[in-house]
């Protein structure tokens, strides 16, 4: 078995912005990353207006009035990827996905986002928010027209030769209902817990580090890694928010 830790959602370099996250509860709402100058087959362009009704709902429900989304993004198209509701990911497999596009059935991809605590507080939480369990890896520019829609790698056209989308198992692959926190300002910058680290049994980057990477890490002992998520009582959703 393999793993792979993946990062995803806005952040300061990608937007400009991080979504929000109530540490009570785990409670955290998912925007993707912009998706830049594309080209997008008829109908297939999607935009952060989508994401508006969901943080209006978390704002109102903890009560912390204007959540600042910046007003630039609302009619820029976002890279909704991974897209929980279809249970798919895509990734360049020449370069960053290299390593995913080997990933076989029944290998994971975790991802991790930083989220901004709606409580007053200096630090980032980085914390998981989703998890698939692979079915297959395929090559996007061979899915069919039918399924174009499905993820980010394939609404785009052209669609690169070089991009793969995994398709995930259910009911073990989605977003997570609360996510979980997993990261702390460290060593002068983010990095995973020692002490999740250590039940991890270990990253293939030094010290944990998980601020940014060109190329995402593994897990050094995936059945470890996985002994302590399933302790950790996760809930599945298949939907993006």
């Amino acid at each position: 078995m393999r793993a792979i830790l993946v990062r995803t959602g806005i952040d300061h370099s990608y937007g400009h912005w991080n979504a929000p996250i109530d540490p009570e509860s785990g409670q955290f709402v998912y925007v993707p990353i912009p998706d830049g100058k594309k080209r997008y087959h008829q109908g297939m362009r999607r935009t952060y207006r989508e994401i508006v009704p969901a943080l209006d709902k978390f704002s109102k429900k903890f009560g912390i009035g204007e959540i600042g989304f910046p007003l630039v993004l609302f009619d820029k198209a976002m890279h909704l990827d991974p897209d929980f509701q279809t249970l798919t990911y895509g990734d360049n497999g020449q370069k960053r996905g290299s390593g995913i596009k080997q990933l076989s059935q029944g290998d994971i991809l975790v991802f991790y986002a930083s989220l901004r605590p709606i409580a007053q507080a200096k630090e980032l939480t980085y914390a998981l928010v989703g998890l698939y369990t692979v079915l297959r890896v395929t090559r996007a520019d061979r899915l069919p027209p039918c399924r174009w829609k499905e993820n980010a790698h394939t609404r785009w056209t052209p669609i690169s030769p070089n991009d793969v989308v995994v398709d995930a198992i259910a009911p073990r692959s989605g977003r997570l209902k609360r996510c979980l926190p997993i990261g702390e300002w460290r060593n002068k910058s983010y990095r995973v817990r020692r002490e999740i680290l250590k039940k991890w049994g270990g990253l293939s980057v030094k010290d944990g580090y998980i601020q940014r990477s060109a190329r995402p890490p593994e897990f050094l002992r995936p059945k470890m890694f996985l002994q302590w998520f399933k302790r950790q009582g996760p809930v599945f959703l298949r939907r993006n928010n």
